[in-house]
């Protein structure tokens, strides 16, 4: 007959164990994320999951690895890098509207005599427009237009940019003579 302890001298009494206790991280690990992970948080972050999830899911896969003071003062500086991109990248999504508010595109087409035009202006013609204007190469699916434009006239044409940032763009169609 084997004999065993009473159940009270069988539960973890460790220092480390209670340390987790007493900050309420009883069950939950520090892991620093390699890939984003849904649910979870985006790769080169610092998320405190469940232990056994860690140990059993994100570390085996590769997705995760156990923090260690180097990572998270790497997160940490790779979150602040990010943060000035970001900043960087609304602020010159601001100067591009900024610029096409004061500028509008002219094109020339050849119209019937209802002012329809032969062919159209597409949203590549727009954007290699606004790409000569800004100085830069431009992107067409920045441009928010349901179809091309067909007719002679003044256009607006929204614009959805990087960084969160609206605007418009004038698009002046004019006959050819």
């Amino acid at each position: 007959m084997i004999r065993r302890p009473p159940r009270s001298t069988l539960s973890s009494s460790s220092a480390a164990s209670d340390v987790y206790k007493r900050q309420g991280l009883e069950g939950s690990m520090k892991i620093f994320l390699k890939r984003d992970v849904p649910g979870v948080g985006k790769a080169n972050e610092i998320k405190t999951v469940s232990d056994g999830y860690a140990r059993n899911y994100l570390i085996p896969r590769g997705l995760a690895v156990p923090a260690s003071t180097g990572q998270t003062k790497a997160a940490q500086e790779f979150a602040k890098s990010q943060q000035d991109r970001e900043i960087r990248t609304r602020e010159r999504s601001l100067q591009i509207v900024e610029q096409l508010k004061n500028s509008p595109l002219h094109f020339k087409a050849k119209a019937g005599e209802k002012g329809r035009l032969y062919g159209s202006i597409t949203s590549a013609d727009v954007a290699q427009a606004i790409g000569h204007v800004i100085g830069t190469s431009f992107d067409k699916r920045s441009l928010l237009m349901d179809r091309p434009i067909r007719e002679l006239g003044e256009h607006k044409i929204a614009l959805k940019l990087k960084g969160g940032v609206r605007g418009e763009a004038r698009v002046v169609v004019e006959s050819e003579a």
